[in-house]
């Protein structure tokens, strides 16, 4: 899997923030979600347009985000 079929960016929805798959829904939700205690079922069952490989692309994404940042940091 990777989150770059899943996570998108448009400058015109959310301020520009990653969502998934077009939605309004985006990663910083959903990483507060999992942030507050909820299991992967409690997301899905609220948002039921959701799947498993949404939920892991936004942790791979933040992952990644967090790799990338932390090199920058090193680099310089």
């Amino acid at each position: 899997m990777t989150y770059q079929n899943i996570i998108t960016i448009e400058p015109d929805k959310r301020g520009g923030k990653p969502c998934i798959r077009r939605m309004r829904i985006t990663v910083y939700d959903v990483l507060g979600w999992l942030a507050a205690g909820m299991s992967h079922a409690e997301i899905i069952e609220d948002f039921p347009e959701l799947t498993e490989e949404d939920i892991r692309a936004c942790l791979e994404f933040a992952a990644d985000r967090e790799h990338r940042l932390a090199v920058s940091v090193g680099a310089a």
